[in-house]
C-alpha cells in the first residue's frame, strides 16, 4: 500500500465488488479510503467525517445517489462529488451537474479515465481554496488577477514603475484592463492617497474635452458663467489618467505636450500659466509607433509619454487564468444579482479556454453574468454561457461559402447540432474509435469530448 497522500475518499456503492475494486485501487494511489454500502450510510458518515471527494454510484435504494450528492453539498460544501453510473443517460448526467457533480462516468470506466477524473478533480479542488483565500501576491494583484507568466510580468514592472515619477505609457488591446493597470501603479505609488482623475479622450468631443481637461475662465466663451478649473488641476498632486490618448486631435497634442514638458496649464480664456505636479498615465490599443509614422500622432508627445512602457497581453495569451476569472466573476455576480450559482462547471471552462476572445477579460466578464442570469441551477453549465460569437466562428470556419438561409427559415440550434454530431462522427472514424485522439482532432479537451458524446447518445470507444 502506497504512503497516505493525506486526500480522503468515500466510496458509495451497493455493489460489493466496485466497492471492493475502488478500495484497493484508490489506496494503492495513496487515498485514505472508506466505504458506505448504501446511501443512508453515506450521508451517516458524511455528517460525522469530513471527506475531500466522494465517489458515489447513483442507482441504489432507498437513497439514491443524486440525493447522497445533494445531502453532501448541503453538509460539506467543499467535498466534491463524483457520479458513477452503469445506466448512463444525458438527463441523469445534467441533472447530475446541475445538482453540483464534477464528472458523471458510466460504468464500465477505465482505471485511467477515474484515475484522471479524480486527480483533475482534487486539484481544482486545491486550486478554488488557494484563490478563495490568496488576496495578494501573482493570482490577486489588486485588481488585477492571474497567475500566468505573462501576468507575473505585468505584476514585476508594475512594482518597478510605481515608486518612480516618471510617465507610464499602458498599450494593450480593449479589454484587458489598462484602466485596473493605471489604478494599480497609483495605489502602490508614493501619490497613493492623492487624487486618480480618469479621463476618456475618445469618450469627450473633441469640442468639450480641451475646457473639461485644462478648464475656462468666466465669459472664455457662451455658456462660461463662471471660472471652472479641469481636471487636470483636480489630479494636482495624484495622478492624470488619459485613456485613448490615440483619439487626442493635433491641437490638444500641442496642449498637452506643453503640460508634459512644463507641468503647467493654462485655462481655456486665462493668459497665466499654473503649475501643476502630476503623474500622466496614458493608454491606447492602438500602434502609436505607426502612427507617428503616418504623421497622426506627435512623434515628440509619443517619447515624452512612452517613458515607461507597459504591455498587456490579451486574453488568449494566459488562458490558464480563465478559469481564474471566471471564478472571481461568478463570485461578484452571484452577489450583485443574488443568484445561488456557485461555480462554473468544467466543460463551460473548456469551451472558454478554446475560445480567442476579441473582447477580452471585458468579453469574459459579459458572458459569465449572463451565464449568472440565466442558469436555474447551481452551477453554469454550457448551454448558458450564450457564446454567439464562439459559435459563429467555429460555424464560419467550417461551413461552405455557399450556405444559404432558406427562405422559410431554419431551426438554428437543430442544424448546428447536426453539424457538430457530423464533426464527431468523422472524428471519431478517423481516430479509429480513440476518443482522446478525436478530442485532439477537434481541438477539446478529453472531458469536453465525452460530454458530447453522451449528449449525442454515442456508442463507447476506447480512450
Amino acid at each position: 500500500m502506497s504512503q497516505s497522500n493525506g486526500k480522503k475518499i468515500l466510496v458509495v456503492d451497493d455493489e460489493r465488488s466496485m466497492r471492493e475494486f475502488l478500495e484497493i485501487m484508490l489506496q494503492k494511489d495513496g487515498y485514505d479510503v472508506q466505504c458506505a454500502e448504501s446511501g443512508s450510510d453515506a450521508v451517516e458518515i458524511i455528517q460525522r467525517e469530513f471527506f475531500d471527494l466522494v465517489i458515489t454510484d447513483i442507482r441504489m435504494k432507498p437513497v439514491d445517489g443524486l440525493q447522497v450528492l445533494k445531502e453532501c453539498k448541503r453538509i460539506s460544501p467543499k467535498t466534491v462529488v463524483v457520479i458513477i453510473s452503469a445506466y448512463a443517460s444525458t438527463e441523469t448526467a445534467v441533472a447530475a451537474m446541475k445538482e453540483g457533480a464534477y464528472d458523471y462516468l458510466p460504468k464500465p470506466f477505465k482505471i485511467d479515465e477515474m484515475r484522471a477524473v479524480i486527480g483533475d478533480a482534487l486539484q481544482i479542488k486545491e486550486e478554488h481554496e488557494t484563490y478563495q483565500t490568496a488576496r495578494e501576491g501573482p493570482l490577486y494583484f489588486g485588481c488585477l488577477i492571474g497567475e500566468s507568466p505573462a501576468m507575473c510580468k505585468v505584476y514585476e514592472l508594475i512594482e518597478r514603475v510605481a515608486p518612480a515619477s516618471s510617465n507610464v505609457l499602458v498599450t494593450g488591446e480593449s479589454g484587458t484592463g489598462k484602466e485596473l493597470v493605471a489604478r494599480a501603479i497609483h495605489r502602490q505609488s508614493p501619490r497613493g492617497d492623492r487624487p486618480f482623475i480618469a479621463v476618456n479622450c475618445g469618450g469627450v468631443p473633441e469640442s468639450l474635452i480641451e475646457s473639461e481637461m485644462f478648464g475656462y475662465k468666466k465669459g472664455a466663451f457662451t455658456g462660461a458663467a463662471s471660472t471652472h478649473k479641469g481636471l487636470v488641476e483636480a489630479a494636482q498632486g495624484g495622478t492624470l489618467f488619459l485613456d485613448e490618448i490615440s483619439e487626442l486631435s493635433p491641437g490638444l497634442q500641442v496642449k498637452l505636450l506643453r503640460l508634459v514638458q512644463e507641468k503647467t496649464v493654462r485655462m481655456i480664456g486665462g493668459t497665466e500659466d499654473t503649475s501643476v505636479d502630476v503623474r500622466i498615465i496614458a493608454a491606447t490599443n492602438r500602434n502609436l509607433e505607426m502612427m507617428v509614422i503616418e504623421g497622426k500622432f506627435r512623434e515628440d508627445l509619443y517619447h515624452r509619454l512612452n517613458v515607461l512602457p507597459i504591455s498587456l497581453p490579451p486574453l488568449r495569451e494566459r488562458r490558464e487564468d480563465i478559469p481564474l476569472l471566471s471564478d472571481y466573476f461568478v463570485a461578484k455576480f452571484r452577489k450583485t444579482l443574488n443568484k445561488d450559482v456557485r461555480k462554473i462547471s468544467s466543460y463551460a471552462i473548456d469551451i472558454l479556454t478554446n475560445y480567442d476572445f476579441p473582447g477580452n477579460v471585458r468579453e469574459l466578464e459579459n458572458i459569465i453574468e449572463r451565464g449568472v442570469v440565466l442558469e436555474s441551477s447551481s452551477i453554469i453549465l454550457p448551454d448558458s454561457l450564450t457564446l454567439a460569437n464562439y459559435k459563429k466562428k467555429r460555424s464560419l470556419d467550417l461551413q461552405p461559402a455557399s450556405t444559404v438561409l432558406p427562405p422559410e427559415g431554419m431551426d438554428l440550434d437543430q442544424y448546428l447540432a447536426g453539424i457538430e454530431k457530423g464533426l464527431l462522427n468523422e472524428a471519431l472514424q478517423r481516430a479509429q474509435g480513440v476518443k482522446l485522439k478525436a478530442a485532439d482532432l477537434l481541438g477539446i479537451s478529453f472531458r469536453s469530448l465525452r460530454y458530447r458524446l453522451l449528449k449525442y447518445g454515442f456508442g463507447d470507444y476506447e480512450e
